[in-house]
């Protein structure tokens, strides 16, 4: 039976069920992997749509692994983690017979390692949009003339959840897509946490500073006629909500687009167009691991803050600036 089952159809298979057991971004970039396998084995003189796939040879990886030579080194990692899912699938699905300590010790010798590259990312500058973010004056505390020439309350909204957002991605070590995903139930406001499922289905408990928490109880007080004439429990309502035409008098989540907009739309005001695409919401959260690290020097509890599986990810921050350096070499060597 095994014999009639072809390459193509096995990889169909595989995609189907990494489709339901991964993320959409996951399974994408395994499509993408496959593909480009299929077409190698076609370069290779091997018709995936007509090949049983219990003939399909181990040998195939270091082909592909070659290659994927002329891509960057993250790209052939993750396509090679691919192929190596799709032997795996083939072995337990009784599909094939490979042997998979062979294709792994392959997959080792023909592949790149990945360099270290240390987070860039600059810090002064994310301080500069912060300390703007918090000096901008609402619309409210303007002279009469001045808020009458400005949808006042609408602009309010804006600016109040604009420095809400980007103190809780600062303070709190948060993907862009986990704070705009967030609700006013989840804050624990007492204790200043939220409970959260992160990256992996994984749940986490999220803490949040003074200024972050101050921020937010500013903006949700602005914004309290609205949220009350929602017709919808408190708890239920996004942490984070838009205030454009579209919204209108609605409460509506913020997207992870609108996320991004936000930090563009303030990096540019405080900053100017050159910074734009050099600060990202991404780098709010290297702003935060950093912070942690620069204060406590405890690698461990940055990590677990910071809530990276491996430790290593945690060490590519533990770098000190060349200033940090220069100040720690005179110390030793240039004392009277």
């Amino acid at each position: 039976m095994n014999e009639t089952i072809t390459i193509h159809d096995a990889i169909q298979k595989y995609l189907e069920m990494v489709e339901t057991a991964r993320s959409k971004n996951t399974s994408d970039t395994y499509r993408y992997a496959m593909q480009a396998f299929a077409r190698l084995l076609a370069d290779n003189k091997i018709d995936a749509a007509a090949t049983p796939v219990a003939d399909l040879r181990e040998d195939a990886v270091s082909w592909f692994a070659i290659w994927l030579k002329g891509h960057a080194p993250a790209t052939e990692r993750l396509y090679l983690q691919a192929v190596m899912g799709f032997y795996k699938f083939l072995s337990a699905e009784k599909l094939a017979t490979p042997t998979l300590p062979r294709i792994e010790q392959l997959i080792q010798m023909r592949s790149r390692k990945a360099g270290q590259r240390l987070p860039q990312f600059p810090r002064e500058a994310i301080e500069q949009v912060l300390a703007y973010i918090t000096a901008l004056p609402c619309p409210t505390e303007l002279p009469g003339n001045a808020r009458r020439a400005t949808n006042s309350e609408t602009e309010q909204l804006r600016i109040l959840r604009d420095r809400a957002f980007l103190m809780t991605l600062a303070d709190t070590g948060l993907r862009v897509h986990e704070a705009c995903g967030l609700r006013r139930g989840d804050i624990d406001w007492n204790e200043g946490r939220a409970v959260i499922v992160g990256k992996g289905d994984k749940q986490a408990v999220i803490r949040f500073s003074r200024r972050a928490l101050q921020s937010l109880k500013e903006y949700l007080d602005a914004r309290a006629k609205l949220d009350g004439g929602s017709g919808r429990p408190l708890g239920s309502l996004p942490l984070f909500a838009r205030h454009d035409k579209g919204a209108g008098k609605k409460i509506k989540p913020v997207t992870t687009a609108t996320g991004r907009n936000i930090v563009e739309a303030r990096v540019r005001q405080a900053l100017g167009d050159q910074s734009v695409g050099k600060i990202t919401p991404h780098s709010f959260r290297h702003y935060f691991v950093t912070t942690v690290l620069r204060a406590s020097g405890n690698l461990k509890l940055a990590q677990e803050l910071a809530r990276h599986a491996n430790i290593t990810v945690t060490q590519r921050y533990a770098h000190l600036s060349d200033d940090e350096l220069d100040r720690g070499y005179h110390e030793i060597f240039e004392q009277d």
